[in-house]
């Protein structure tokens, strides 16, 4: 009897690969609905100011969209061609980055505001198809969101073709069943009084820098599992696994008890482990007030016990 269920248990586990396996391929590229932003973008050099410094700042951009020297580029407080081609080699497949100069054959310079805005806010492309979830832009207020497309659009152009994704028989299986849009929580604000405040701290770390997406567990369509700020994800890098701490006001989190001062100093330093995920060099170039609004936001959020005993793992330790 117990050779039958089991000879029945894996006929069973058999059709449904294979049925999983049929389907897969016809869900790679389905479409969805989501409104265009009637945003546009300008010429005014103060919003392109304030959009370059999102882009180069707090929004980290030149981290993922560009195969550069970054780290130098910054550092010397020049600009950085975000001609995209980054690879990130992940365990659904790799990734690519796209380039967001203007150039009109591999650029941004083919899509309109309103399809950038589109993409930025609803993780939708101009084709319909999802986006993955890298950028958490959806909350950004309309002021920022122009702000930024406006920069990019005074970029040089850059001719870059970059190749396409290419996706293992994992991430086809997530592409098919867990990709998703992701759009705003709620209504968002045309602007935001920019701060020490908590409230601006808020909107910075979950809106724009996106500390929470990296300092909070996820699963691999990028929908959050672990308690926010709490820390615990693993990024395996070429050197070995960093690790974010907890950045909540608990004990055992990395920043309990520092001083708004300790916390602004230490973006200061900037990059001190190299190939460590956290876009230090990009966010040095944050203004002091922006990092007191993120330090105070922080010093609201829920305590949470989770001790990280390390935060970066040499690969030889773990061999």
């Amino acid at each position: 009897m117990i050779k039958k269920i089991f000879k029945w248990a894996g006929a069973l586990v058999l059709l449904i690969v294979i049925c999983i396996s049929a389907v897969v391929p016809f869900r790679q590229n389905l479409k969805y609905e989501a409104p265009f932003p009637d945003l546009k973008a300008s010429k005014d050099t103060t919003i392109i100011a304030r959009g370059k410094s999102l882009v180069l700042g707090a929004a980290h951009c030149a981290d993922c969209h560009s195969n550069a020297n970054v780290d130098s580029l910054l550092e010397s407080g020049a600009d950085v061609p975000l001609a995209g081609g980054f690879k990130f080699g992940l365990p659904v497949g790799d990734i690519y980055s796209r380039n967001i100069t203007p150039d009109s054959l591999t650029g941004i310079g083919k899509r309109t505001d309103q399809e950038l805005a589109r993409v930025l806010r609803y993780g939708v492309h101009a084709n319909g198809t999802a986006v993955y979830e890298f950028m958490p832009f959806h909350n950004m207020t309309d002021e920022d969101l122009v702000s930024v497309i406006s920069y990019l659009r005074s970029l040089k152009p850059v001719r870059n073709e970059v190749p396409e994704n290419s996706l293992n028989v994992v991430g086809n299986m997530v592409k098919a069943f867990m990709i998703k849009p992701v759009g705003p929580d709620g209504e968002v604000p045309k602007s935001i009084k920019k701060d020490t405040s908590a409230a601006y701290g808020k909107y910075l770390a979950v809106s724009v820098a996106n500390c929470r997406g990296c300092h909070t567990v996820r699963d691999l369509s990028g929908n959050y599992t672990g308690e926010p700020f709490a820390g615990g994800a693993a990024f395996d890098e070429k050197d070995g696994t960093f690790i974010p701490p907890n950045l909540t006001p608990h004990f055992t989190g990395r920043i309990w008890q520092w001083s708004q001062e300790a916390f602004v100093a230490r973006f200061r330093t900037g990059k001190v482990l190299a190939g460590t995920p956290m876009p230090w060099n990009s966010f040095k170039r944050m203004s002091d007030d922006e990092l007191k609004a993120i330090y105070n936001y922080l010093q609201t959020i829920k305590p949470v016990n989770n001790a990280t005993a390390a935060t970066f793992i040499p690969k030889q330790d773990k061999e």
